[in-house]
């Protein structure tokens, strides 16, 4: 997430910069647009391990499928799941078309991409956007910036074509990185923000919303299915859901208020015991967060009562009692949403268990937690914009 100048956004987005994200390309189902993710290996591998990412890459291109889902045509890509907690997918800007690898975010708003004008050694190590060879490329004078937990850029506001599988949205204001810092060695270009135009550091109306007014999808809604493994293939959809996707009803939850991704939780529990959030609480529903984060206190009771041992900046646990450890109980509009032991407990790259759960850098004056990939991975999640809720129902 990012650091905004309204009061709401501003110590949501001051947070850590998620161990994240999404997406991938293309279907239309009465203008669905489903598009696959890759999960890829965490932003703190070394260089090299970028390296082996880009030539796996582009060793292995994508082959298209066609599908029929109820008598719609679904265009579908398979998955490239390199492996581990970032979701990334690729994405095309200019006239003829650039590819960019972005991961898609729901806890910002904003689109950007290195630059050429850019001279910072992360953008030497990214594909830069080559705004001399577009003929559809318009450039401004405005200036922003942005700051997440790892690092920083600053940016000028461009328009130009931008594709998401099928989806095109024409003269689309994005960022063009001029500045980067603590990017060096992420194995993504860019960042394509999917909250509420209120919170674009930018000023500019974010892609999601340029589609909407073009007509471009038929539903103000965007979903999210997160594969639990390397097999499975992880999806973002466009202008409608694809039920194939969970199981069940999906369960809506109003936001809070709308202009963010935030709604009312009622309680954290293991056990039948509550462990948090006991008088209520809010949480924020983030695909750019790898992890659970909420307040020091709590994570710790928390750590303490599934028996994790801290280590430097992770809690461990004994790999052997992995499948004997508590679910987590997230309440949330009367409903209970269990995430198990083995998905909430990842290994390093020792082979060490930790688990996922961290103390959130927010410190906002009511209790206030993040449920990122590890929860989504459980839970299909559906953004529905037009009437400002959630759905959540159990992900195949």
């Amino acid at each position: 997430m990012l650091r905004t100048q309204t009061s709401l956004s501003t110590w949501m987005q001051d947070r850590s910069m998620k161990w994240l994200v999404v997406l991938g390309l293309v279907a239309f189902s009465e203008c669905i647009v489903k598009i696959p993710l890759r999960r890829v290996k965490p932003m703190r591998k070394t260089l090299s391990g970028k390296n082996m990412l880009n030539n796996f890459l582009k060793e292995h291109a994508y082959r298209l499928s066609q599908i029929s889902f109820r008598g719609s045509n679904l265009t579908s890509h398979p998955l490239r799941n390199i492996k581990d907690l970032v979701y990334l997918a690729n994405i095309t800007i200019g006239t003829p078309p650039q590819e960019f690898q972005v991961f898609l975010d729901t806890g910002s708003s904003d689109l950007w991409v290195p630059s050429d004008f850019c001279t910072s050694p992360a953008c030497s190590k990214h594909i830069r956007f080559r705004h001399l060879q577009s003929s559809t490329f318009r450039l401004t004078n405005k200036t922003f910036s942005i700051t997440y937990g790892s690092g920083r850029m600053k940016g000028v506001v461009a328009h130009d074509t931008v594709r998401i599988g099928d989806l095109i949205s024409t003269d689309q204001p994005f960022g063009l990185s001029v500045e980067e810092y603590g990017f060096e060695n992420i194995p993504f270009d860019g960042i394509l923000g999917l909250n509420y135009p209120e919170i674009s550091l930018s000023g500019e109306i974010p892609i999601f919303d340029k589609l909407k007014n073009q007509g471009a999808i038929s539903e103000p809604v965007f979903a999210f299915y997160l594969s639990k493994d390397e097999q499975e293939g992880s999806v973002v959809m466009f202008g409608g859901v694809d039920h194939r996707y969970y199981k069940g009803e999906l369960n809506w939850v109003p936001l809070i208020r709308s202009g963010n991704w935030i709604i009312h939780m009622h309680s954290i529990s293991i056990e039948r015991k509550v462990i948090a959030c006991s008088g209520g609480c809010m949480a924020f529903v983030d695909t750019g967060t790898a992890f659970i984060e909420g307040p020091k206190p709590l994570v710790d009771n928390m750590q303490k009562l599934i028996g994790a041992k801290p280590s430097r900046s992770k809690h461990y646990v004994s790999c052997s009692a992995v499948n004997t450890l508590p679910s987590i109980i997230f309440t949330i509009n009367g409903i209970k949403y269990p995430v198990p032991g083995r998905a909430y407990i990842l290994k390093d790259y020792r082979g060490r268990c930790y688990t996922t759960f961290q103390e959130s850098p927010l410190s906002p004056s009511t209790e206030f937690w993040i449920l990122g990939d590890v929860f989504l991975r459980q839970y299909f999640s559906v953004y529905d914009r037009g009437n400002d809720r959630i759905g959540l129902a159990r992900a195949v």
